[in-house]
């Protein structure tokens, strides 16, 4: 074994003998990864806060998600009939008026700058939900 690779060894024999609680707070230089707050957001910020919503003979479906304020949301919408108003989704606080084709999963990407409520509703605003903003 080289100096390098005995380095290594020690170094994982090292973390594997470290508590959990110690082990989430360690920063993994050099595995490729990290995991203290400090340096990586956890996973759902990273890859946004996505959700999935359905346009049904209900409704939006659900009528009402939660997302963290500041962090990027990525609503992915299916329009699944075309019994429905809801053939668009418009979110008039952030801009938004996005066309929903049938069976066809549209994403809609935004950040939410304040807490509060978002409405979101079809294009003739009579079908609607909410996204509550923590």
């Amino acid at each position: 074994m080289t100096m390098k690779s005995l380095a290594a060894a020690a170094s994982f024999a090292a973390l594997a003998a470290l508590p959990s609680a110690a082990l989430a707070q360690h920063d993994h230089a050099g595995m490729g990864h990290q995991m203290s707050g400090d340096h990586a957001a956890p996973a759902a910020a990273k890859a946004g806060q996505a959700i999935d919503i359905a346009v049904t003979g209900d409704g939006f479906v659900p009528a009402s998600i939660k997302v963290k304020q500041g962090q990027p949301v990525k609503l992915v919408v299916t329009r699944k009939t075309d019994r429905t108003c809801a053939t668009e989704i418009v979110i008039k606080d952030a801009g938004i008026n996005q066309k929903l084709p049938l069976n066809q999963p549209v994403t809609v990407e935004f950040t939410p700058k304040k807490s509060g409520q978002l409405r979101y509703a079809c294009g003739m605003d009579m079908i609607s939900g909410v996204i509550v903003v923590e």
